[in-house]
């Protein structure tokens, strides 16, 4: 199993590591801070560094029903061999764009008390939606949620295991997406004491790092389904 360096340290951009696998799917590395896709979050993107200096460029990360983790090489590249030793690194202002768009959710999540039914996360936009069939009040959340990200509050993880998770599912806010069990743990994002919830996704430390925030359009999906679309400026 790869260990996921990124789950403990979101700001990890390089790191060592040997080749377990190399297959038609992808690459396994033994241990990677690169995030696969999952939770409305992109697959990280970066290179792979080979012993000699070349490099394998990455242009995603997935994991396959398994549950192992593969980096994906763009098309027409010579691989590596398994046991060969390499360096593992990522785009970084990519994944960054991410964690500051996925911790702008999780304040949007915890400024409508609605259940999630839907969501994701790019470069310079996401979007919640929200099992509610009231009209939003766009103008006070836009203002609630500067606040929020003006006051810089700090973002912590901490661990449960899965038998603590099984007893507090109230804390899971996304009706379309299961929290990540099934290691024994569980991790919850904690943003100060405004937002906590299970997360396998990556964050940035301090809300202030998120920067300004527009919420855009907000779109009716159905009787009792409100798409909140946010913008990062």
């Amino acid at each position: 199993m790869t260990v996921e360096i990124f789950r403990d340290d979101a700001y990890a951009q390089t790191i060592e590591a040997q080749i377990l696998a190399v297959n038609d799917d992808g690459i396994v590395l033994d241990r990677t801070v690169f995030y696969p896709e999952g939770g409305g979050q992109p697959g990280d993107r970066g290179r792979i560094i080979l012993g000699d200096g070349s490099a394998i460029s990455i242009i995603d990360t997935r994991k396959n029903e398994a549950g192992t983790l593969l980096h994906i090489p763009a098309a027409g590249q010579v691989v590596p061999a398994a046991n060969d030793r390499v360096t593992a690194s990522i785009d970084w202002d990519y994944r960054y764009k991410h964690m500051r768009t996925h911790t702008c959710l999780h304040l949007l999540c915890a400024l409508i008390p609605y259940d999630v039914t839907g969501g994701s996360i790019s470069q310079a936009k996401g979007r919640l939606d929200f099992d509610m069939s009231d009209p939003l009040d766009k103008k006070a959340v836009q203002q609630a949620l500067s606040q929020l990200i003006a006051d810089d509050r700090s973002v912590g993880y901490r661990w449960i295991t899965d038998e603590e998770m099984e007893n507090n599912m109230d804390l899971v806010r996304t009706m379309s997406v299961k929290p990540p069990m099934g290691q024994d743990r569980v991790r919850l994002v904690e943003i100060g004491d405004v937002d906590l919830q299970p997360c396998g996704g990556t964050h940035v430390a301090r809300t202030g790092e998120i920067g300004e925030v527009r919420i855009g359009k907000v779109e009716k999906k159905g009787k009792h389904n409100r798409r909140v679309n946010i913008h990062l400026e």
